[in-house]
C-alpha cells in the first residue's frame, strides 16, 4: 500500500507529518517515535478493514495505492547508517571458541557480564533476494602453519549465520545513555538477517581485534518490517538463567524476549523445486538468546554512543541447545568435520557456489491474555508466518545465492 496517497491521517501525531511517507526510506517516519507508529498503525487498519468504507467503496483510491506484491521491487527498507552485530547465543558463543580455538577453550569471563558484539559495515547491507559472490580474502595455508604464511583467493569456508534484525526507531543524544528499561521504546521492529561469513577468512584475521574481510562483504535482511507493536502478543520469558547476575545498569524489572521460530533452508543449485520443509537444515528460537535485546542497547549506549534512527542491531547466531538448532553451517558440520547431508543427497561441509539459503520467520502465542481462543492459531512455518481469525504476522524470507568469486587480478607494473 503507498501510504503517500492516503490522505486519511488526521491525528494528532500525523496530521501535519504524513509527508514522511513521500520519503525513499522509512527513518524520517522511525525517527517521529512511538506515538507516531502507533497512530499510524491504528489508521492503516482502520482503512483496510472491511467495516470502512474509505478505501473500500474508491475505486479509484485502490487503484492509486494498493500494488500487486509480484510488482513491486523490494528494497532494504532504512537507511542503515550503522550497523552492529552482537554475540547472544550461549552455545553460539561456546561453539566459536571450539572453531577458532580448540575444544579445550571456554568462552572469555567477560561474555557472562556483558552483551559481547564488533561493528560490522553497514554499506554492504542488501536485500533478500540479492546474489552474494563468493569474497577472496587472506587465510591460513591448507598445512595450518603460520610459518609458512598465509595464501589470498575465494573462501573455501562460506558459511551464513541466521540472526534476527532489530531496527533502531528513534535514537539518543551523544553522552545519554539508553536504561534498559526503557530500550524496548526506541525499536522501531525487526527483520530476518543472514550475517554470511567467510570462517577460514575469520580464522585468520580474528586475533586481535575481531572479523574484518570475513564479515564485511554482505548481510542480508528481509525488506518487510515486522513492528514491535505487532510483535507484543509473542512476548516470552527467555530460557537462558542469567549467571551471575548482570551489573546493576543491565538488570531490568522484567526481563522479557521474542517466542519467534526460525527455520534455514539450504537448495542446491539445479535442484528440483523441492518444499520448503524438506530442504530445512536448521531450526531454532530467538528466546534461547542469552541477552535480550534491551540489555544489547543498554550495553550499547552505556558509553554514551548515540544511535539514530535506522540503525541495525543484530541479535548474533541463533543457535539453540541442540544440534539441530544450531544457526550456521560450521556448527552444524563441526568445522567442516561431518558434512551434513541434504535432501537430494548432497553433502555440505560449508556453502558450494550456486546453493541457495533461505531463512524464514513465524509465531508462537506466549501470552494468552493477548488471544481469546488460544487454540484457533494455526501456525504455518513454512510459510513464515501465523494466523487465528483476527492476526497474520510475517517476516516474509532472507534469501540469498552464491555466485562464484570475482577475479581479483593485481594492478600491472609499469
Amino acid at each position: 500500500m503507498d501510504l503517500s496517497e492516503l490522505d486519511c491521517f488526521s491525528g494528532p501525531e500525523m496530521a501535519k507529518q504524513s509527508n514522511v511517507f513521500r520519503e525513499g526510506e522509512l527513518n524520517a517516519f522511525m525517527g517521529l517515535g512511538r506515538n507516531a507508529w502507533h497512530e499510524t498503525r491504528q489508521t492503516v487498519q482502520r482503512v483496510l478493514s472491511s467495516a470502512e468504507g474509505y478505501l473500500r467503496d474508491n475505486g479509484h483510491l485502490q487503484k492509486r495505492t494498493l500494488i500487486n506484491q509480484d510488482d513491486a521491487i523490494m528494497h532494504v527498507p532504512a537507511r542503515i547508517g550503522d550497523f552492529t552485530d552482537f554475540s547472544a547465543s550461549k552455545r553460539h558463543a561456546e561453539n566459536d571458541r571450539i572453531m577458532f580455538t580448540d575444544k579445550s577453550q571456554r568462552i572469555l569471563p567477560n561474555w557472562d557480564y556483558m552483551p559481547v558484539a564488533y561493528h560490522s559495515r553497514a554499506s554492504s547491507v542488501v536485500v533478500s533476494g540479492t546474489d552474494i559472490h563468493r569474497p577472496n580474502g587472506q587465510y591460513a595455508n591448507e598445512d595450518g602453519s603460520v610459518d609458512s604464511g598465509p595464501v589470498f583467493g575465494p573462501t573455501k569456508k562460506l558459511d551464513f549465520e541466521m540472526e534476527i534484525g532489530a531496527l533502531i526507531g528513534t535514537g539518543n543524544a551523544l553522552s545519554q545513555p539508553i536504561s534498559v528499561d526503557s530500550a524496548d521504546s526506541h525499536v522501531f521492529g525487526f527483520v530476518l538477517l543472514n550475517d554470511w561469513s567467510a570462517r577460514d577468512l575469520q580464522s585468520w584475521e580474528w586475533n586481535p581485534l575481531g572479523p574484518f574481510l570475513s564479515k564485511s562483504f554482505a548481510t542480508t535482511i528481509s525488506p518487510w518490517v515486522v513492528t514491535a507493536a505487532a510483535l507484543e502478543p509473542f512476548l516470552c520469558d527467555p530460557i537462558c538463567l542469567q549467571d551471575p547476575q548482570p551489573l546493576p545498569y543491565l538488570r531490568s524489572k522484567s526481563i522479557k524476549t521474542y517466542d519467534i521460530n526460525l527455520t534455514t533452508s539450504l537448495q542446491t543449485e539445479g535442484q528440483t523445486e523441492v518444499h520448503y520443509s524438506s530442504s530445512v537444515i536448521s531450526q531454532s528460537n530467538y528466546k534461547v538468546m542469552y541477552w535480550t535485546l534491551a540489555q544489547q542497547i543498554a550495553h550499547h549506549t552505556s558509553n554514551g554512543c548515540n544511535l539514530l534512527p535506522g540503525d541495525l542491531i543484530g541479535s548474533g547466531t541463533v543457535s539453540g541447545p541442540t544440534h539441530y538448532s544450531s544457526g550456521s553451517l560450521s556448527e552444524l558440520s563441526e568445522r567442516g568435520t561431518k558434512p551434513i547431508t541434504l535432501v537430494d543427497g548432497q553433502r555440505r561441509a560449508f556453502l558450494h557456489d550456486g546453493d541457495e539459503v533461505i531463512i524464514r520467520g513465524s509465531f508462537n502465542i506466549c501470552n494468552q491474555n493477548l488471544m481469546e481462543e488460544k487454540d484457533k492459531l494455526h501456525l504455518i512455518l513454512l510459510l513464515g508466518w501465523c494466523e487465528d481469525k483476527s492476526v497474520r504476522i510475517g517476516f516474509g524470507e532472507c534469501r540469498g545465492r552464491v555466485l562464484h568469486h570475482r577475479q581479483h587480478s593485481p594492478p600491472p607494473f609499469p
